[in-house]
Parts: C-alpha cells; structure tokens; sequence
C-alpha cells in the first residue's frame, strides 16, 4: 500500500481508539443498572479494557473505504458502524477465550481469567460472568446502531446486517469447534469454517455497513461482495494459521504452536499432515493436542513442515485466493471510485504479507 494510504488507515485508528474510549466513558451513565450492583462496573471495566487493549482496527478501516467507494465527503452512521463492528469482535474475542481456556489476549488477562482471579472459590461464577459480558458486548454493538443518527430506513438495515453477521459468526464458532471432532476435515470445510467464523463478520458487513452509511444498496452487489469477502477471509485465516507454526513469535508477541497444542485442524495442520510420510505423521500426531507439547517438539514439528515444503505451499496457496479476490475487486470500477477500488484491489495481498 502507499504511504498515502497507510497514512489514512493511521488515521481511521486513532480516530476510532479516541472515539472507543469516549464511548466506555459515558457508557456506565446510559447502561441503566441498579445503583447497588458492584458486578456491572466491573463487568464494563473488563469489557473496556480488552476493547481499548491492542488491535488493529481493520473492520474499521474496512468500513470507511467502503464509504468512500460511493463519496470522499463525511458521511453520517460510521461512528456507530464504527463502534458496533468493534463491539462485535470484543464479544467475540471473550467468548473465544473461554471456549479456548485462553488466559492471555493483546497483552492482558482474558477476560475469563480475569472472573478465575477474582473468584478463585467460584468457577462457575467467573464462567457465568464471562458469557454475560460477551453478550453484554453483543447487545452494545445492536443497541449502538438503534440509537444511530440516520434515517430510519438506513438504520434498520444496518442492524438486519450485523444480527446477520452474528449470528452466523456464531455458526461458525459451531462448525469451528466441530471441525477439530474430524481426522482429515477437507479443504472445503476449512473454508467454510473460515468464511463463516471470520469472513462475514471481519469482511463483509463493515463492507455492508460502510455502503448502507454512503446512500448505496449493498443488496444489489451481494453476490459479488460475499465472494470478495469469503476469499480475503479465507487469505486472513490461512495467514493465522501459517504464522502459528512458521511465524517469528518476536514480532508476533506471542509463542508459535498454539494450534498444534490446542489440537485444532487448521489450514497448516491439514497441508502438513497430507505432506508427510509415516514416521513424520506420529511426530504431528503426538503434538496435535497437547496442551504441555514442549518447544522443542513445537520446533520439530516446524522443520518437519519446512523440510516437506509446507511454507511454500501454503505461500502459493494464499497467493492465488488472494489474486482471486483482487479481480473481484477490479470488476468494480466501472461502479464506484477509482482510488478506494484501488484500496481494496490491494488489500487482499497485504493480509497474505502481514507478519503478524
């Protein structure tokens, strides 16, 4: 990307981080709880601190550069868009943490492991708790775009898009956890768990979002919005899952290997363990799943990959969905501005290149 955009994107994200606090401060005042409940402060506390701890603000960016696929001029609604987008993946980030036993996330405790701290002697409690703020979290990111200064026509159509998006976030979560019940789930799950856990709502309703906000109908390009966000959900994954094994754990902030430990199938586990002969697949296989796997083995297991070429593989097969989706996003010149197609021609490349 050029130094112009990488510019803009700085911009979206100091915006919003300016606006998301903004938003926590007032929230207690307009949230309503009883006067004597000690548990909804700290609820917010813990919901304010992931929120406002790290991230990359992309489904912020996305929205924007979607808005300016119609105009470059202020459009009204981002800043709720804004808020409910992030509000989603604050939801999402909690409940994954717990369903993943997670203790750490962007630095901090989860927030689970922040209820296990605070209540040593009651882990149904900080289970119980742990649900409630993510769908505390969930329920922000609705009631933020009812209260949404635009027409009504556009706001309820905002809100069709993100109770959409959830809920099929949540059927991926479903068929996420399901996946890892199967020894060999095939390419085609891998993509469907992608396009539906991360794709529909990372990708395709700040996209949504960010046209309903600009005075454009999202409805009369679904087909092709839907394939454009499947394939650069599916390059997002496919990049998560690369670098939890052939990552560098210093740049990343985080130790490599965690799917392996966790057991979970993902797109490096599948392409490795179809590259491997006998001896190499009973190394996997006794990671896969370990939680108390050493680094050690965590490091055989990577040099197995690279020795039967898995980078490579996987490199190429990132490669061409991202290429996919970049002429998706080239058929859309001919409708709306040239320099955000431009944006979104490049962005599939750029998540195949991140490095974290």
């Amino acid at each position: 990307m050029t130094e112009q955009v990488l510019d803009r994107v700085s911009g979206y994200e100091r915006w919003f981080n300016t606006l998301f606090e903004e938003y926590f401060d007032t929230l207690s005042v307009g949230l309503g709880a009883p006067s004597f409940s000690r548990f909804t402060p700290e609820c917010l506390r813990l919901l304010r601190e992931l929120s406002l701890r790290g991230g990359k603000r992309m489904r912020v960016v996305l929205l924007h550069e979607a808005a300016r696929l119609v105009t470059e001029e202020p459009v009204e609604g981002l800043e709720a868009a804004a808020l409910s987008v992030e509000l989603l993946q604050t939801h999402g980030l909690v409940h994954d943490d717990l369903i993943d036993d997670s203790p750490t996330r962007r630095g901090g405790p989860s927030t689970y492991y922040a209820y296990r701290e605070r209540f040593p002697a009651r882990p149904q409690a900080a289970l119980g708790l742990t649900v409630l703020a993510g769908d505390l979290a969930l329920a922000l990111s609705l009631r933020v775009l009812l209260e949404a200064k635009v027409p009504v026509a556009v706001r309820q159509a905002m809100i069709e898009v993100q109770t959409r998006a959830a809920a099929d976030t949540f059927v991926g979560q479903i068929v996420d956890l399901e996946r890892d019940f199967a020894a060999a789930p095939g390419e085609e799950v891998l993509h469907c768990v992608a396009d539906y856990k991360s794709a529909r709502y990372s990708v395709l309703a700040p996209l949504q979002l960010g046209l309903l906000a600009a005075g454009e109908q999202p409805a009369l390009f679904e087909k092709e919005l839907r394939e454009y966000a499947r394939l650069v959900g599916i390059c997002g994954q496919m990049r998560d899952d690369y670098l939890d094994l052939f990552g560098d754990a210093s740049v990343m902030g985080k130790p490599t290997g965690t799917d392996i430990r966790d057991g979970k199938h993902s797109y490096t586990v599948s392409v490795l363990l179809a590259a491997v002969d006998d001896a190499e697949r009973r190394v996997v296989e006794a990671a896969l799943g370990d939680p108390s796997c050493l680094t050690e083995t965590i490091a055989a297991v990577r040099e197995i990959g690279e020795r039967r070429g898995v980078p490579g593989r996987m490199q190429a097969d990132m490669r061409r969905c991202a290429e996919q989706a970049t002429e998706v996003a080239a058929g859309w010149r001919s409708r709306w501005r040239e320099e955000a197609v431009t944006f979104f021609e490049h962005l599939p490349l750029w998540s195949v290149n991140r490095t974290r």
